[in-house]
């Protein structure tokens, strides 16, 4: 009888250990709504949303030109102001989505948690600004809360600091392995040169967002894969368009540079419960996206 309330007592420490840690992870993805409304008749109230909590809306699309997906990105000055703190592409971190996806009749409406995207971006940065971020974090449900309350996080977990040293897999690319895609005389042709090619939609790309800090010679752009054959209405089908505020995909320039983030590391942290089956079936699109993204970079 001693024995088995001994291995009772052992049995239910592992778990409260289990639960602990589970309740440790961070989900990257937060479900606001399940609505019958239209996405079109959503998008304003989810823009009022954001601008009563003086997010700023930089730029919206239909990734893949599909009407039943959308995505609105959105900014604040306090949350680029401690992004661009992080010298390593943190301004990366500066910029969040919400996402629709029509299903089955149902508008779902989602966002991309910005706990998430900060341990994984800012890494260690992170925790010393904690406090702000948290609040960024609390003001983007607090507004969302008046379009929908399910406030469900969803799409997998990691905890803060597995996020902060994420990579999918033994021998898979860091944040800090970024792809390099050009380098240019200055900031300046750099800019100019991206935005020329985005306008004329060179590989099928559109420009969705930009947000250039010209004083620290940083900008960054949101790009959307409109080509059929490559792009997001080929691999958000086989991954899940459920994750669509992961969209849009960005080029960085810092100084001279452009880089984006690894494929293999920015699709598997945006879809980490993806299974290795569900990643051999793209296993091009970190390469075209590459492609793409190089291509616009070119004069």
């Amino acid at each position: 009888m001693k024995s088995r309330f001994i291995i009772s007592l052992f049995l239910l420490g592992i778990f409260q250990s289990i639960l602990t840690f589970a309740s440790d992870e961070i989900p990257p993805y937060y479900r606001v709504a399940s609505s019958d409304k239209s996405i079109s008749d959503l998008i304003p109230a989810v823009k009022n949303a954001l601008t009563s909590a003086n997010f700023e809306v930089i730029g919206e699309y239909n990734p893949g030109s599909n009407d039943d997906w959308y995505v609105i990105a959105f900014t604040r000055k306090d949350l680029q102001d401690i992004c661009l703190k992080v010298k390593d592409r943190g301004a990366l971190a500066s910029v969040l989505k919400v996402g629709f996806v029509k299903k089955d009749g149902k508008t779902q409406v989602s966002f991309l948690n910005p706990m998430y995207l900060f341990y994984a971006y800012l890494m260690d940065e992170a925790d010393t600004y904690k406090n702000q971020l948290t609040k960024v974090e609390n003001d983007v449900k607090t507004a969302m809360n008046s379009v929908g309350t399910e406030m469900t996080g969803f799409g997998g977990g990691e905890e803060p600091d597995d996020l902060k040293d994420y990579h999918y897999m033994m021998m898979m690319p860091y944040f800090t392995d970024p792809v390099e895609l050009n380098t240019f005389s200055s900031f300046e042709e750099g800019l100019k040169i991206i935005r020329k090619n985005l306008e004329a939609q060179k590989g099928n790309a559109v420009k969705v967002y930009e947000v250039v800090f010209a004083d620290q010679e940083i900008a960054v752009i949101g790009v959307g894969l409109l080509d059929a054959e490559e792009g997001e209405s080929h691999f958000l089908p086989i991954i899940g368009p459920e994750n669509i505020a992961a969209m849009p995909y960005e080029i960085i320039i810092q100084g001279k540079e452009a880089t984006m983030l690894h494929g293999k590391y920015r699709f598997a942290l945006h879809w980490p419960e993806l299974s290795m089956s569900q990643f051999m079936k793209i296993v091009s699109t970190p390469g075209d996206v590459e492609d793409t993204l190089e291509g616009l970079t070119e004069n």
